[in-house]
């Protein structure tokens, strides 16, 4: 059973990246009217620097398909933690409306990477 709730929760944290990466390529979801100003200058200086967003793109949607699959999933969860702490730091200091869920993508996150703390093993011996 414990099996079966890990894969339902990656395949949707996975498709939450996918489609957050695609996004930052094709602009398809806009951004909301009430977004506050911090946010949008923000933006704006991630937006100056030209490679890190496609970069965050990229790693967004190749973790999330590693995500998915359970063969590839510490990989994935791994890859994706940086950028989930930049997402937890962002909604700590200038939304904290959106808080709780970056809260509970961390928390799965953290969950899949305790799941797979053996594959982890040999990299910190």
């Amino acid at each position: 059973m414990k099996k079966k709730i890990l894969f339902v929760v990656s395949l949707l944290f996975g498709l939450m990246f996918i489609n957050a990466g695609l996004n930052k390529f094709f602009n398809y979801m806009p951004p909301p009217d009430d977004m506050p100003e911090n946010i949008m200058k923000l933006m704006a200086a991630f937006m100056e620097i030209s490679w890190l967003m496609p970069l965050i793109a990229v790693v967004e949607i190749v973790a999330g398909v590693l995500f998915i699959t359970n063969k590839f999933r510490a990989l994935g969860a791994i890859m994706i933690f940086p950028v989930m702490v930049g997402i937890l730091l962002t909604h700590i200091i200038n939304i904290p409306a959106g808080l709780p869920i970056a809260l509970a993508l961390l928390a799965i996150n953290i969950w899949v990477i305790i799941e797979n703390r053996e594959k982890y093993l040999p990299m910190i011996r």
